[in-house]
């Protein structure tokens, strides 16, 4: 290997017409380094050096303050670029619906965005598209929330739309029947995709009879029976004052905000707190359950084998997350990925993972074949669960590789100011600790190797869990037979 060049080198570059640019390439480049018998190593092939523990926001960027009507207000200033993102957050979303109007928290955030105060559909398109901002309203299972992002310049239009659309929304009967159809249309087109049956299945095989067990956007009979007054109805019980937080990030300053939130929010009337998620059974589900959901069509099957995981809020999900990170959370160095992917060649991809809630979510392990490997890979992938549960736990060199992925990809995710208010906004929700990110690093690297393993043990359940396959029952059921009784799931069955 060649190492930098020498300096007299380096000099004599600065003649040729690409000479600076080159110069700082090799500047930049990482030095080489040699082992003790004097042979040279590429940077790659050294540890990598060990990250710094500073603030994720930096002293007196960050204001926290509390409206008389209990809304949460955070305040981040950053001032590189002329624009700013700002929201309202309520801290209930889907996972607080009953099963009977499963899918309304999603309606309910379309109609939203679909007129507002003065303007209808149209107009309050047009008003945040003149100013090349842009408007959202979204829902997912512990929040609902509505977000507008723009240019500093236009800071008054954008906190018009953003107090309309948080303060007044017109639940328009015509635009209600419109997004009920649209609605009702996209869960049609999603009964032609494979992942999302199996995604489906899984959660009403681990689930039922909890809103759990249905998708996020509902199903055709409980979308069918929504309207504009159920979907005002749900806005009324969660969009109060004290179940809310206002939040915004970039080229605004601190003073100035707090007046126009006061302005625009003060008078908002608090009212009683929504009842939160109710617990899903646990443990889900009490026995291996083998489901097959038959697509005759199909040539690659979809594989899910899934059990429950733990709350957003588990004192141990960093131990969670890491022992995950060796198994299949982790990419091309997973165990899964290596042994399933790269010594077996059945599959393309897999990878696990814990979906963190208020309540517990599912732990999952995904990946497609070709379906007279089902079997194979279906075997494969509860040996490896199964070792890493019991016979061959988590190794150093795996934990360290785990906790470093961890921490880079930690600060690469809080690369911009309106990523950091995120995080900071996931925490007020779920009501974890105000400095979670400044001490995620040093937690990760507390993680000992035996809390690792301990991890594994306590929360994979491979014995238990749900095997869900979507292809071809013909030549699945009998393929599958063995790891316990086989049940078949027409697709009609999801369209009910």
């Amino acid at each position: 290997m060649t190492c930098s060049p020498r300096p007299s080198a380096a000099a004599g570059l600065l003649s040729h017409p690409m000479g600076l640019a080159l110069t700082l390439v090799l500047a930049l480049a990482p030095a080489c380094a040699r082992d003790g018998g004097g042979a040279a190593k590429p940077a790659w092939e050294l540890p990598p050096p060990p990250a710094r523990e500073t603030p994720v926001v930096q002293p007196g960027a960050l204001t926290r303050l509390r409206l008389e009507n209990g809304m949460h207000l955070l305040i981040l200033e950053d001032h590189s670029l002329p624009r700013v993102v700002m929201g309202v957050k309520v801290r209930r979303g889907a996972g607080s619906v009953g099963l009977e109007q499963a899918g309304l928290a999603s309606y309910t955030s379309e109609l939203m965005k679909r007129g507002a105060g003065a303007r209808d559909a149209l107009q309050l398109a047009l008003a945040v598209d003149e100013i090349g901002a842009s408007l959202s309203v979204n829902a997912g299972w512990d929040a609902m929330g509505v977000g507008v992002a723009g240019l500093s310049r236009d800071l008054d239009r954008l906190v018009d739309v953003l107090a309309d659309v948080t303060l007044r929304p017109r639940f328009d009967v015509g635009e209600a029947e419109r997004a009920r159809g649209e609605h009702l249309a996209a869960l049609t087109k999603a009964l032609d995709d494979p992942a999302t049956l199996l995604r489906w299945q899984m959660a009403r095989s681990l689930y039922g009879g909890h809103r759990y067990g249905l998708p996020i956007d509902g199903t055709q009979a409980t979308v069918a029976a929504l309207d504009a007054a159920a979907a005002q109805a749900l806005y009324a019980r969660y969009f109060v004052p004290n179940n809310a937080i206002l939040y915004v990030a970039g080229d605004v300053d601190r003073d100035d905000w707090v007046a126009r939130a006061e302005a625009a929010f003060g008078s908002w009337s608090p009212g009683e707190l929504p009842p939160a998620s109710p617990p899903p059974p646990n443990p889900t589900p009490s026995e291996r359950r083998v489901v097959v959901v038959d697509r005759p069509d199909l040539v690659q099957a979809r594989i899910g084998i899934s059990h429950e995981g733990i709350r957003r809020t588990d004192p141990e999900r960093i131990q969670a997350d890491l022992m995950n990170k060796i198994l299949g959370g982790s990419g091309f160095s997973s165990r899964l990925m290596v042994r399933v992917r790269s010594d077996a060649g059945l599959t393309y991809s897999i990878g696990s993972g814990f979906s963190l809630r208020r309540e517990p979510g599912p732990f999952t392990v995904s990946t497609f074949t070709r379906v007279p490997e089902a079997r194979e890979a279906v075997d494969l992938i509860l040996q490896i669960v199964e070792e890493m549960h019991g016979a061959q736990p988590p190794t150093r060199d795996e934990l360290d590789r785990a906790k470093s992925y961890a921490v880079g990809s930690f600060g690469l995710g809080l690369e911009t100011s309106a990523a950091v208010m995120a995080g900071l906004v996931s925490l007020d929700i779920h009501g974890l600790p105000e400095d979670s990110l400044d001490t995620y690093r040093s937690r990760v690297r507390a993680v000992t190797l035996e809390q690792a393993a301990g991890i594994a043990g306590k929360l994979l359940h491979p014995e238990r869990a749900a095997i869900v396959v979507a292809g071809p029952a013909d030549a699945l059921v009998p393929a599958l037979e063995g790891l316990g009784p086989v049940e078949v799931v027409e697709i009609e069955a999801f369209a009910e």
